[in-house]
């Protein structure tokens, strides 16, 4: 197994900074960036953190993406809002359209917004976390390129397609949870197959469509949606919002379109907010306190997202794989 050092949030949110800003960043992206990469590691999800630093470079130093990006806004409707990621990494995107649309929700009781043309290489739970601290409620999915097989098949059609939901909770932690739609997300399955690490049955298929429990042999075959044909319906759910509903692309077309330079593809986001204190009335925050606490009372319950959580409560280091952050440094 790889040696790991420790290394402060400070000091990985600096350095993610200056790398980028080294690599065609101006400011905004760069500082974008960084805040997704150091949230990441706060919350203890490497696979999203400095692991994704070489993808973000070799689509800067490709051209495919615009380190500079000025991400615009139109509003079709008061509640219909749609970005224009102006071919920038989604976490600039983010940064300027999510207090748009929370505000659109806060009045309204519900809004959406498309993010198009955008490259979201990043979890899903900092927007739709973003959302539940605004006292919405948050939804989010996005598509990517082909890697998982429908329930069924053998051959990729899907992306892995994650999707996050933020519930929140009078002066507590939101609940939140982000899930790939595959078994495990393709990035875990790479950190496993670095470090050496088997897999449960039925993550993936290896290249001759058999089942294996050898992340490197996955990684040349297909992930498999998470139970079966439910994660495949919900895999193509995900598919039809964040490319049919908003006009991008979808999986198959973002591979077609992609210049596989071990960057993201171009692609869409699908975000919604509720605000339910007028959807549900004032009584909500109560009604749902009750809900939860009874929730919480069965032994053995974990609330989604606690543990990212708890990892923020802790000290200010993170452990981080000693190979990967010399390959960082390498990109100053």
């Amino acid at each position: 197994m790889a040696n790991s050092i420790k290394v402060s949030l400070d000091e990985i949110k600096k350095l993610v900074t200056d790398v980028f800003l080294k690599q065609g960043c101006n400011e905004n992206n760069a500082s974008a960036l960084a805040n997704t990469i150091t949230k990441a590691e706060e919350d203890g999800s490497s696979s999203h953190g400095l692991f994704r630093v070489p993808g973000y470079v070799a689509s800067l130093q490709s051209g495919k993406v615009n380190g500079t990006a000025s991400p615009k806004l139109e509003k079709t409707t008061p509640v219909i809002l749609t970005c224009d990621a102006d071919n920038g990494f989604a976490s600039t995107a983010h940064e300027f359209a999510l207090p748009i649309l929370a505000n659109a929700a806060k009045t309204n009781g519900v809004a959406v917004l498309s993010i198009k043309g955008c490259y979201h290489f990043a979890a899903l739970w900092p927007e739709t976390e973003y959302l539940a601290k605004q006292n919405l409620v948050g939804f989010a999915c996005t598509a990517f390129k082909p890697s998982v097989a429908p329930a069924g098949a053998k051959k990729a059609f899907f992306g892995t397609n994650p999707i996050s939901m933020a519930w929140p909770r009078n002066g507590q932690d939101p609940v939140v949870f982000d899930m790939a739609t595959a078994t495990m997300a393709k990035g875990e399955v790479m950190i496993a197959a670095r470090d050496g690490h088997s897999l449960p049955d039925g993550v993936g298929l290896d290249e001759n469509g058999e089942p294996s429990n050898d992340p490197k042999e996955i990684l040349k075959g297909v992930l498999l949606p998470f139970g079966g044909y439910k994660g495949s319906a919900i895999s193509l759910m995900v598919e039809l919002f964040a490319a049919g509903l908003i006009g991008d692309v979808f999986s198959y077309e973002a591979q077609e379109n992609d210049n596989n330079d071990g960057g993201p593809p171009s692609g869409g986001e699908f975000i919604m907010a509720f605000n339910p204190q007028i959807i549900a009335g004032p009584k909500w925050e109560e009604h749902c306190g009750n809900f939860f606490q009874k929730l919480t009372s069965i032994d053995g319950v974990r609330l989604p997202g606690s543990r990212r959580h708890e990892n923020r409560s802790g000290d200010n280091y993170r452990s981080i794989n000693e190979e990967l952050l010399l390959k960082v440094k390498s990109y100053l």
